[in-house]
């Protein structure tokens, strides 16, 4: 197949630090491409693959501290280049959440849409506008049922395990970590909370978006000691294996329904326990009791803490073997392309008074069995 990944600007392909959409599309598109597909990558400049390379800009955006607005008039640029070349493609794939979405409207080539975001509702008029697009959610917690959107598949996002060593022992002394982006619903200050509680120390690395400065500075700023709490600020992606692999469990204490959570899959990875409240699609990743722990609040996370030590680290690893591999991720996503190519080619023989537009809930997801 002739593919074209169309990926945000804000980061790098693969990402230097921070950046769970685009080591997504990286790992995806290296492995179409070792598959045999004709796979055009859309990205930034500085990006690294195997595929075709169509940039849409020279360098990741977010480093360089371009925000909205102006970071929109680049995307627009990019997504005007993509449907240009439409004709050169089978299928066009589209990680940008809504942005794509009236562009694809008038497209001869088909394009499938994974929502890597969490889908709130202030999105919720431009989706249903366009609720006959293929869209692909990366979990089952993320879809939006009562709208009525044309959802093709489930596909969970997934990790290259040997790019992760396995831990078999945490480090000693134990300390907990606490790796994401340092905003409200992330829990930073939450985390801060179980670990004081718990009496572990906390190591925690993380991203400060402009509109999180404030936050940052107010709940999480004040408990910074370098000792018992200590903040590490932004790491590098060798910096965050050691640092979640070294580690007894990590925090995942969120507060909003967190589309998939790919910190989880790479703590498990490396052998580390996951202590997650149940929210989004942590139940989903966590098996509870088996690889970590699913929470409903601070006091069942500080008690989850005392228990820690039943986990099985190699059972953690093996967990995320068998469900969020690459191998399975890539077959879900070439089993969508099919499917919305088979979709089309058939419907060019409906009468014309047919709607090709699919129900919602079929077919069954592409899903992992946990």
């Amino acid at each position: 197949m002739r593919i074209a990944q169309v990926t945000p600007l804000w980061e790098q392909v693969p990402p230097s630090a921070y950046g769970g959409t685009e080591m997504i599309v990286s790992l995806l598109t290296e492995e179409l491409v070792r598959r045999g597909h004709q796979v055009t990558l859309f990205a930034t400049g500085d990006s690294e693959t195997a595929a075709r390379l169509v940039p849409g800009c020279d360098r990741a955006l977010r480093p360089l501290g371009i925000l909205p607005p102006d970071y929109e008039r680049y995307e627009q640029q990019q997504l005007v280049k993509v449907f240009a070349m439409a004709d050169q493609f089978d299928i066009i794939h589209s990680h940008m959440d809504v942005a794509a979405l009236p562009h694809a409207q008038g497209s001869p080539t088909p394009v499938v849409h994974t929502l890597h975001g969490a889908m709130i509702p202030a999105a919720d008029k431009i989706f249903c506008q366009y609720r006959q697009q293929n869209l692909v959610s990366v979990s089952k917690s993320q879809q939006r049922p009562e709208l009525e959107l044309n959802y093709v598949a489930a596909v969970y996002n997934a990790i290259a395990l040997e790019q992760f060593d396995f831990y078999p022992q945490a480090q000693e002394p134990p300390y907990l970590v606490f790796l994401g982006r340092m905003s409200e619903e992330k829990g930073p200050h939450r985390a801060i909370e179980i670990a004081k509680r718990s009496g572990w120390p906390l190591k925690m690395a993380g991203k400060i978006d402009f509109e999180n400065q404030q936050f940052f500075e107010r709940q999480v700023a004040p408990h910074i000691d370098g000792q018992h709490i200590e903040f590490l600020g932004e790491v590098s992606q060798a910096q965050k294996k050691s640092l979640i692999g070294n580690a007894t469990a990590t925090l995942f204490p969120i507060s909003w329904s967190e589309p998939f959570g790919l910190v989880m899959t790479e703590s498990m990875a490396s052998g580390t326990p996951v202590i997650a409240m149940a929210l989004g699609a942590a139940p989903e990743v966590v098996a509870d009791g088996k690889t970590g722990f699913l929470c409903h609040s601070v006091d069942d996370s500080v008690e989850a803490v005392a228990r820690i030590h039943r986990i099985s680290r190699q059972t953690c690893r093996a967990h995320v073997a068998r469900n969020f591999s690459v191998e399975r991720m890539v077959n879900g996503y070439e089993a969508v392309y099919r499917q919305v190519l088979g979709d089309r080619d058939r419907l060019t023989y409906r009468p014309q008074t047919s709607r090709a537009v699919k129900q919602p809930g079929r077919p069954e997801p592409v899903k992992a069995t946990l």
